[in-house]
């Protein structure tokens, strides 16, 4: 049996360097296993188009649809920051772009 390395390109944050970042000033791919990828706004509709403007870019960008486990929405009405919060509970091995590199190494391996 033989053990393949895989290697990643990836952040600080531990995703991959290529993943289209979210467009908002205010939006971002938080640190937990299924990452929250985070979507923050006044506009409810402006914050969910930008999310599925995300998504399918993200999706497009990895090849196949990304894990998303859940999606949460909550508000902050603290003053000054964006009404709601949109997250996108997405898994942390499509947002490092794992499922590129199996593919690369399985081209790689039949080439």
């Amino acid at each position: 049996m033989s053990e393949e390395t895989i290697r990643l390109e990836l952040d600080d944050s531990g995703v991959s360097v290529d993943l289209p970042k979210p467009p908002g000033p205010d939006d971002q791919v938080q640190g937990v296993p299924y990452r929250p990828v985070e979507f923050r706004d006044d506009d409810l509709p402006a914050a969910l188009e930008r999310s599925a403007k995300w998504l399918r870019e993200a999706q497009n960008w990895l090849g196949e649809p990304i894990d998303v486990i859940a999606v949460h929405l909550d508000y902050d009405d603290r003053d000054g920051a964006p009404y709601y919060d949109l997250k996108l509970m997405c898994n942390e091995e499509d947002l490092a772009g794992a499922p590129i590199a199996m593919r690369r190494l399985r081209s790689d391996s039949v080439g």
